[in-house]
């Protein structure tokens, strides 16, 4: 079985056609011919080496969707078959006995099989290999390919934030940002029962924020300061360097600031924004396979689609290169 995968051999390089030979599969593993895979910002910051992470070539893409095509010996068959339609997300495997595992948080495993940082073995591929197939999703039959595959990594990134910080469906909300994490926070935050409020440096963005089901719309950041002491839950899912203190004051006491996006520097709170109304700043990243499989349920029952454009993998330059610059509406997808 030879695997053609796409490869960047250099940091911002053009890609390049990869083939190799997989070793042979192990007891836990499953194997998955990608039908297709989303295009995400971290793909972008790995081929771009903007982490100084990447270990060249560079094989990215860890939003695949597929076809189960063969699976180790100690594979649970009552939920994995050959010939089903399954993902495989951010994280494909964890080694289940740490105390982070063994709590349900293998998205914090110290030993998690992170499918983007593989180097050579992302899903930007004809094939892509799971290391434990708890972390393979069989895929609600509601959910189309192409929807489904954004959902693994920016749909379950700003689940995990609102299911972990126990936001009420009573609660006031704000989603930072209306772009590929934003627009999918929207939709889950409006269907939760939360009032939604998207905000955004772009006026433009106000009547696909109502679509998406936001409830209000301001423009940042003057917007902000008519919102003081608002709302019980913001999510950032915007990377930029914000003005935190003017954020950290439209919450309300004891109300939350959860961080999805990746700022560029550092961030710089006074005291005084944080400690009297006793409120917090989280980080957030993907979740475990049950936050996983309870996502892509909440979304098949609920209607929460990405809203994507496709392309041919024989276009795949034009498709990073389109998330490169921020053109996407509002997630990119290849299909194989």
């Amino acid at each position: 079985m030879t695997v053609r995968a796409y490869a960047v051999e250099q940091a911002g390089g053009p890609v390049r056609p990869l083939e190799y030979e997989p070793e042979p599969l192990g007891p836990l593993e499953v194997d998955v011919a990608v039908t297709h895979c989303g295009v995400c910002q971290t793909d972008i910051g790995l081929v771009d080496d903007v982490y100084g992470l990447s270990q060249f070539p560079v094989v990215a893409g860890h939003e695949a969707v597929g076809v189960v095509k063969a699976v180790g010996s100690a594979v649970d068959g009552t939920r994995l078959a050959v010939g089903q339609r399954v993902g495989v997300g951010a994280v494909a495997g964890a080694c289940f006995t740490c105390e982070w595992c063994l709590t349900g948080r293998q998205y914090l495993c110290p030993r998690k099989d992170d499918t983007a940082l593989r180097g050579d073995g992302g899903a930007f591929a004809t094939r892509v290999r799971a290391s434990d197939w708890r972390y393979v999703q069989p895929l609600p039959d509601a959910l189309a390919s192409e929807h489904a595959a954004p959902l693994l990594c920016a749909g379950i990134t700003v689940f995990s934030a609102i299911s972990r910080n126990g936001v009420r469906p009573t609660d006031r909300v704000a989603v930072v940002g209306v772009g590929g994490l934003g627009h999918l926070a929207i939709q889950f935050l409006a269907k939760w029962g939360c009032h939604v409020t998207a905000i955004s440096s772009t006026a433009a963005k106000a009547d696909d924020s109502r679509r998406f089901g936001a409830h209000e719309f301001i423009v940042a950041e003057e917007g902000l300061r008519r919102a003081a002491g608002s709302f019980d839950f913001i999510l950032s899912t915007v990377s930029a360097d914000l003005p935190w203190d003017a954020y950290l004051a439209a919450l309300r006491p004891q109300g939350t600031l959860s961080v999805v996006g990746v700022p560029h520097g550092p961030f710089s709170v006074h005291p005084l924004s944080l400690l009297p109304g006793e409120k917090r700043i989280v980080g957030g990243v993907v979740g475990s396979a049950e936050e996983n499989r309870r996502m892509l349920d909440f979304a098949a029952r609920h209607g929460i689609r990405p809203v994507v454009e496709t392309f041919p993998v024989a276009r795949i330059d034009e498709a990073l290169d389109h998330v490169r610059h921020g053109r996407a509406r509002y997630r990119a997808v290849l299909e194989f």
